[in-house]
């Protein structure tokens, strides 16, 4: 892999993940708004190529060459968004990541309120999340993810309304740590929390999609994620307390 150094790069302060399948008409406009929401904070954008069968990886590679900040990260098949959201921040250089879904819905301008969010909030504030407002679906997917949001956090008291939103900010050393499962970005607030970590939520402003069709469908996620939301729900319930953890010097007598 490409190291930042050898292409005479700066080391980014902030690295953006983009988890995509087929969106090939929809890389070049939103990668040219990320760059714009972010502008002097030394960055990368990390896009996370799932599988995808149409002209997203060559659309990227036409992208890379004028756009140094820009790299490709890519799964030789499908594996899924939690995957997908995993393997680029792995890969991510920067200590602070941010996340949004990759078919141009989540507006970049909410970027920087997400990632001051974080900075400003210190140690302890683990995750900026996006709460969309105005959300541009069906009538049918406003009510499935109203109904799915109310059970979870009626069992989880996660204290966050929309866990769907792709909008996070949150800091790359905390992530690589929680528990790892395919549906792992639906529940962050939850598990984040049981780390012992504040979540704090921004609204942001839902639009349409671009051009495609979503990559997500609700039958196809709706009994593993009864399966996932319950298997939180006992990762939650069996950690009781977060250890302070501090080294005690010899040399303290």
């Amino acid at each position: 892999m490409t190291d930042a150094s050898t292409l005479g790069l700066p080391a980014p302060a902030v690295s953006v993940v983009v988890p995509v399948r087929n969106e090939a008409g929809n890389v070049a406009p939103l990668i040219d708004e990320i760059a714009a929401a972010l502008g002097s904070r030394v960055f990368e954008i990390v896009y996370v190529n799932d599988g995808s069968s149409d002209a997203t990886e060559a659309e990227l590679l036409a992208l890379m060459r004028s756009r140094p900040y820009l790299r490709q990260i890519r799964h030789q098949v499908s594996c899924g968004q939690s995957a997908a959201v995993r393997s680029g921040v792995a890969a991510a250089r920067a200590p602070l990541v941010a996340t949004l879904d990759g078919d141009g819905q989540n507006d970049p301008k909410f970027l920087p309120a997400l990632l001051d969010a974080v900075e400003q909030g210190g140690a302890r504030v683990g995750l900026a999340a996006g709460q969309r407002v105005g959300r541009k679906a069906s009538g049918f997917k406003k009510l499935q993810s109203r109904i799915a949001n109310g059970v979870r956090g009626a069992i989880l008291r996660d204290g966050t309304r929309d866990t769907g939103c792709g909008l996070k900010a949150f800091r790359r050393e905390m992530f690589l740590a929680l528990p790892y499962f395919d549906g792992l970005h639906r529940f962050l607030p939850a598990l984040v929390r049981r780390d012992g970590f504040d979540v704090v939520h921004v609204d942001v402003v839902d639009r349409e999609r671009r051009h495609g069709v979503s990559n997500y469908g609700f039958w196809d996620r709706l009994w593993i994620g009864i399966l996932d939301l319950f298997g939180v729900w006992w990762l939650v319930r069996r950690k009781k307390r977060v250890p302070q953890v501090s080294e005690v010097s010899g040399d303290a007598r």
